[in-house]
């Protein structure tokens, strides 16, 4: 290693370091992006973490190349994970790659994206999450809005949570169509916006006399 090298390192070990993260739908990232983000880390000696969330989270990345980073990816199609931006819902991987899956979860996934993809200033926590089968493997049941996939169509869950203290969502549909299980999740999105000033779970509004839904 050459001076210069040893110089340069030295600097960015001493350097403020800060996250970046893309926001990676239906869990799906792009091979161009992937590529991009190979060639950033080699450059900027930053690491990779794949979050539970299904974003990627870049790590360790030097403040004073967060700014250059963010502007390649972006060029090439990455989006990222801000205040207020309407969440990625957590999707399993769905019809053609596992044997239980009873619906496309990338497709519905689109559909939830586009129908509140004008949407601003989402409470911070907010999450939603998709199972393409009844074996819950993204969590549906314990996230704020959870669809679960049947072969008699689509339950709904309302209120659920993780955490040291986990709660199991409230169920409010049962073999619904998919163009019911839009309209609710509308709904409820709309509710929770309605009734909160700052991130709050859903599961405080469970019992508010104007809760939209009753359990089935």
């Amino acid at each position: 290693m050459n001076f210069q090298q040893r110089l340069k390192n030295e600097t960015m070990n001493t350097e403020n370091k800060v996250s970046i993260t893309i926001l990676v739908p239906a869990g799906r990232l792009p091979l161009e992006i992937m590529k991009t983000v190979s060639q950033l880390a080699e450059k900027h000696s930053f690491h990779l973490y794949l979050s539970i969330s299904q974003n990627l989270r870049l790590i360790d990345v030097p403040e004073s190349a967060a700014e250059e980073i963010k502007a390649t990816l972006a060029a090439g199609g990455a989006e990222f994970k801000a205040p207020g931006k309407f969440p990625l819902p957590r999707v399993c991987v769905g019809m053609d790659h596992c044997n239980l899956a009873v619906i496309d979860t990338e497709a519905l996934n689109r559909k939830i994206l586009d129908k509140f993809a004008g949407r601003k200033h989402t409470k911070a926590k907010f999450k939603i999450a998709i199972s393409a089968c009844t074996m819950c493997c993204s969590g549906v049941k314990t996230t704020d809005i959870g669809i679960m996939a049947t072969r008699d169509g689509y339950e709904l869950f309302a209120g659920g949570k993780g955490g040291p203290f986990p709660k199991i969502g409230r169920r409010i549909a049962r073999n619904a169509s998919e163009e019911t299980i839009l309209e609710m999740t509308e709904a409820l999105v709309e509710f929770h916006d309605k009734k909160t000033e700052k991130k709050q779970r859903m599961y405080k509004l469970l019992d508010d006399l104007q809760f939209p839904y009753q359990e089935k």
